[in-house]
């Protein structure tokens, strides 16, 4: 069998696949059981290298390895754009494997890149950092919301959830009522909890997770350290994929979505439609810088005179966003030229002629 293409309509316990010839004329449709080895079974009956498309779903990994150990070439997909490129009235199984197997037929698959195995190995160390992250900023938000609700201050100038702060607050548990004062306390164990195992991945991510020139590069992005430059370089991948700075700004989710029409234009949210991972992280630094702005050197850095403008006049959040994208951009260039972040250059503005 020469010349074939193939479509693979992924689903939970099955997938279904379509086989088109060179002259895009369908030969065979074909559902297989998500059974161990099932799909390479399959599919090792096609020559060496044979395309096959399959949508970026959440049980991707798996069914890419046995496509590689059949000897075939996994073409991961975006699953909304072929979606919308096929253009089909109706929705099957069949339908969405004929289609995946027209579109790489034609060439216009919409392709996205498939790390290998160790690299989506070693990428859930950094992610799942950010998951247990994100679940103790919702911890502390939680405990700060409880504590506006009853009208309690907390006398400290550092964090509350940590040494003198740590103190100062539960100088505080008396003035709640006692189921709210016995919540608040099991939240606080729960924060330790995250914290050591937050530690520990950190010290696992050093240990497994080797340091390259991209990090060491990355690390010199304000609001960057070992851990974020270890997340962006893992999500960044390989700096050729993107043809340019604004595209991967997109892909990292800092760009705001644009509606123009009529001549007028209007700028919304950042996109949803992004590298998550990257989102945050870029944001994450985002936040680390503001958070630095009253230290020494810091007032006459680019990003924190971008913050401060932006911020005046449109707000914190849209602020960050701002400073999230220069950061996004800043580190395309970084990894494309292979050189260390540096301050841009002024702008000056020229006086108007008389």
């Amino acid at each position: 069998m020469k010349n074939y293409t193939v479509g693979c309509d992924a689903h939970k316990r099955y997938s279904q696949f379509s086989v088109l010839d060179w002259k895009a004329c369908i030969q065979e449709r074909r559902r297989v059981e998500h059974t161990s080895g099932a799909i390479k079974k399959y599919l090792s009956k096609f020559p060496d290298g044979t395309p096959v498309a399959l949508e970026c779903v959440g049980n991707w990994y798996w069914i890419v390895d046995e496509i590689e150990e059949a000897g075939c070439r996994p073409m991961l997909t975006n699953a909304g754009k072929a979606k919308l490129m096929m253009g089909n009235v109706n929705k099957t199984d069949k339908l969405d494997a004929d289609g995946l197997a027209l579109l790489l037929h034609n060439g216009t698959l919409p392709t996205v890149w498939i790390p290998g195995g160790e690299l989506r190995d070693l990428r859930e160390l950094p992610r799942t950092r950010m998951a247990l992250t994100k679940q103790r900023t919702a911890m502390k938000n939680r405990i700060h919301a409880t504590l506006a609700k009853y009208g309690i201050r907390v006398d400290s100038s550092s964090d509350i959830f940590v040494g003198k702060g740590l103190a100062a607050l539960g100088k505080e548990f008396v003035h709640l009522p006692e189921e709210t004062r016995s919540c608040v306390e099991q939240e606080l164990e729960l924060l330790d909890q995250l914290r050591d195992h937050i530690q520990y991945l950190e010290k696992r991510i050093r240990k497994r997770i080797r340091q390259t020139k991209n990090m060491q590069l990355l690390k010199s992005l304000p609001g960057v350290g070992d851990i974020l430059a270890i997340l962006i370089a893992s999500e960044f991948g390989s700096v050729d994929r993107f043809p340019n700075a604004e595209h991967f700004a997109s892909y990292a989710g800092t760009t705001p979505k644009v509606k123009s029409s009529g001549g007028k234009t209007y700028y919304g949210h950042l996109r949803k439609e992004s590298n998550q991972y990257l989102k945050w992280a870029f944001i994450e630094a985002g936040n680390a810088i503001v958070s630095s702005c009253n230290r020494p050197g810091w007032r006459n850095k680019h990003v924190v005179r971008l913050y401060e403008r932006i911020r005046q006049r449109k707000g914190h959040g849209i602020a960050v966003g701002a400073v999230a994208r220069h950061l996004a951009e800043a580190s395309y260039w970084m990894l494309r030229k292979g050189e260390t972040y540096h301050e841009p250059a002024h702008r000056k503005t020229l006086p108007k002629p008389g």
